[in-house]
């Protein structure tokens, strides 16, 4: 019989707020020379109306045996929040300062694409563009490159359109 190892916590939304959130995950060493440092992978999550809120109860299905760090983007009208968290135990830490992040808001006045990453079939991956208005993932079309013999992925981003991309990096790196 199969046992399902994992940890769930639950964020309340309040009305016009849509939170995500993803784990953070360190590559290992023996696969740093063709991988990023850093994969994210977005955190499922199941959702219960409460009048005018969201209760949001999301699941790390491999937590480490140390801790997982974890960051938190909550949508809202016209701006995105950040913030980090540590998953230790059984408890959510979340920071009381915001933790400096660079991002960008990507928008453009003509259809373009955002092309050439490694795909990666279970879902981590060093960067993430999403859509502010629903706070889903833009999805990537899938191409073999001929070239490096590799399934690479791409993103067509509508003109007049915002969006919200990231990426995790060391502090050392520009």
């Amino acid at each position: 019989m199969e046992t399902i190892e994992g940890k769930h916590f639950s964020i309340t939304d309040p009305e016009g707020v849509n939170t995500v959130i993803y784990q953070i995950n360190k590559t290992e060493k023996e696969f740093l020379k063709d991988s990023p440092k850093y994969t994210i992978e977005r955190l499922d999550f199941m959702e219960e109306i409460r009048g005018n809120m969201k209760r949001k109860t999301f699941f790390v299905d491999k937590p480490s045996k140390e801790e997982d760090q974890l960051i938190i983007l909550s949508f809202g009208k016209d701006k995105v929040i950040v913030n980090m968290a540590l998953l230790k135990e059984n408890e959510v830490s979340i920071c009381k300062k915001p933790v400096p992040l660079k991002f960008d808001n990507l928008y453009q006045e003509y259809e373009y694409e955002i092309k050439d990453f490694k795909y990666t079939p279970n879902l981590k991956r060093p960067m993430c563009i999403i859509d502010p208005e629903t706070a889903e993932e833009v999805k990537p079309t899938l191409y073999f490159d001929e070239e490096t013999n590799e399934v690479k992925g791409k993103c067509k981003l509508k003109p007049y359109k915002s969006y919200f991309a990231f990426e995790i990096r060391d502090k050392k790196e520009n």
